[in-house]
């Protein structure tokens, strides 16, 4: 099997790979910020702790895989936006604040398309490793996501596409 048959770590990455790592670690940066103003504009406590366990458990530690895995492939890094330092909301003017079931349907997106980018990624994999580190990625966004729309239904920001009921005319006998 030649260069394939020893240490994933030590196979090279093809250009798929590296361009789905370096994407998915601008966005995960991007995310970080963008997940900051949120928390900032956020005046739900529920969803402030969302914000929170999304930042903690799912994009910093993506942050950081993502980095050591181009890091050790000698990948250049993409720059990152600075960090947003705390603000308290009250400091926001009302007309300007992001209101938290836009927060939510934003968060909701970002994970969505998280999914798709993780598995597009696991399917264009040759190492393992990578594969296996996208599949975590994806279940914890997954779960996440689940998350998050139980607080969107609990809280009445789900906005439905129109809902399919079957009417009499199409009920079999």
């Amino acid at each position: 099997m030649g260069m394939f048959s020893g240490n994933q770590k030590q196979e090279p990455m093809h250009y798929g790979e590296v361009i789905g790592v370096w994407s998915a670690l601008s966005v995960a940066k991007g995310q970080l910020t963008t997940y900051q103003i949120f928390h900032n504009h956020a005046g739900d406590e529920d969803l402030k702790k969302f914000i929170q366990d999304m930042v903690e458990n799912v994009t910093k530690p993506s942050i950081e895989e993502n980095e050591a895995l181009l890091k050790e492939n000698s990948v250049s890094l993409p720059v990152a936006p600075p960090e947003r330092s705390e603000a308290d909301q009250e400091d926001i003017p009302v007309g300007a604040r992001i209101m938290d079931p836009e927060i939510a349907a934003a968060m909701s997106k970002d994970i969505a398309q998280g999914l798709v980018a993780d598995s597009t990624l696991i399917g264009q994999c040759i190492r393992e490793d990578i594969a296996m580190m996208y599949g975590q990625s994806h279940t914890k966004k997954a779960q996440m996501g689940a998350k998050l729309l139980k607080m969107n239904k609990e809280k009445g920001w789900l906005v439905s596409p129109p809902l399919h009921k079957k009417s009499k005319s199409n009920k079999t006998d």
